[in-house]
């Protein structure tokens, strides 16, 4: 496990961010927010795919005075996202959001931040200081030119955050996303020695999925290696659904959360005799039809195409399945079973599957 940075734990709506509380997935609802049957069908299609807390854009007083009636229709938090005008914070307060993100480039004149913050506290609700890097420029431009975009964000946070907290107010997120994964590797570790505030992670502007994916991989996953972050979003210029299927893979990888069935499979090379990548789309298709209608502990599978690592790999599954010239060995902990043939094997890795994950959920019951 990897030791978390200790952080105060802040509620939104039904979830806990921060504490001992899992990193929590984040998305933004796509739609224009006061298209409310698009907007809430567009946020339970999040919630399918495992999205816990979802964010809205608020671009005026018809968008805010539409998260009431999202509200009803949606089970997970709602963040009402806010740039340039502080009234539109109130009135999403008023309207029932779970949270509001202030963005410190746009919102900071005190008088205005500060009726926003009383606004909250009456609503007992938290604020996220919500930091990026194309928005800092303006008021902290010589920062940006003699000590870089990093130092510069981190000055605006302590600065908001300084001004927050002399309100007497404490349920505070932050965040300090840049385009440059970098900068914001650099930011979040230096606010990071700076206060015990949960963090929400994410890189802004990633791009088109692949690109996105292994930019928020690098500097997202690095924080969560280093225990820093309590909720994140990765940002694709693509269907939200697959920002929640990116952040998923991303805790799971790093043991931080478990979603299901973990499939290991190799690459395949010259040495494969089998149609693998046929096989390993079988099993993955099948097991998320499975997962879906009944919830089950997470079983560990290998499928390899060949003798040299197979066996290695299968050992440190569960189950696993090794080729060879069209047929393979099943294998439980590392010890061989049976050989099975290659036409045969999603339907035996399913039947074993739904055997040892049977057992482990009695285990687990006690």
């Amino acid at each position: 496990m990897i030791p978390r940075r200790k952080t105060r734990k802040i509620r939104i709506g039904n979830i806990c961010i921060g504490g001992n509380a899992p990193v929590a997935i984040q998305s933004m609802a796509k739609t224009k927010t006061q298209d409310i049957r698009s907007t809430i069908k567009q946020i339970k299609d999040l919630e399918r795919a495992g999205c816990e807390i979802v964010r809205v854009a608020v671009k005026d007083k018809a968008d805010a005075c539409s998260i009431d009636k999202i509200k009803k229709g949606i089970t997970i938090p709602l963040v009402a996202d806010i740039h340039f005008d502080w009234r539109l914070a109130i009135e999403a307060i008023q309207r029932g959001a779970d949270k509001i993100r202030l963005n410190p480039g746009n919102i900071y004149k005190k008088d205005e931040v500060e009726k926003v913050i009383r606004a909250a506290k009456s609503a007992n609700i938290p604020i996220r200081i919500g930091l990026n890097s194309g928005s800092i420029e303006k008021l902290y431009s010589r920062k940006v030119k003699t000590s870089g975009v990093a130092d510069a964000m981190v000055c605006a946070a302590k600065d908001y955050l300084k001004f927050i907290e002399s309100q007497g107010f404490f349920d505070i997120i932050i965040s300090l996303k840049g385009s440059d994964i970098f900068d914001t590797l650099r930011a979040y570790r230096k606010m990071a020695a700076f206060c015990d505030y949960p963090f929400h992670l994410g890189v802004t502007a990633t791009g088109l999925p692949q690109e996105g994916m292994i930019k928020s991989s690098i500097a997202v996953g690095g924080l969560l290696l280093e225990g820093i972050g309590d909720t994140i979003r990765i940002s694709l210029t693509a269907r939200p659904e697959e920002e929640v299927r990116a952040a998923r893979m991303i805790l799971q990888a790093l043991g931080l959360r478990n979603f299901g069935h973990e499939i290991i499979s190799c690459p395949t090379c010259g040495r494969c005799d089998v149609d693998l990548l046929k096989i390993v789309r079988g099993l993955e298709e099948r097991l998320v039809l499975t997962e879906r209608k009944n919830s089950s502990s997470p079983v560990k599978v290998a499928i390899m195409g060949c003798v040299v690592n197979g066996p290695g790999e299968a050992k440190q599954a569960d189950i696993g399945v090794a080729f060879g010239k069209k047929e393979g060995l099943l294998f439980r902990k590392g010890k061989p079973i049976k050989k099975i043939s290659s036409s045969s094997c999603v339907n035996v890795l399913l039947k074993e599957i739904s055997g040892l994950s049977a057992k482990l959920k009695k285990k687990e019951k006690g």
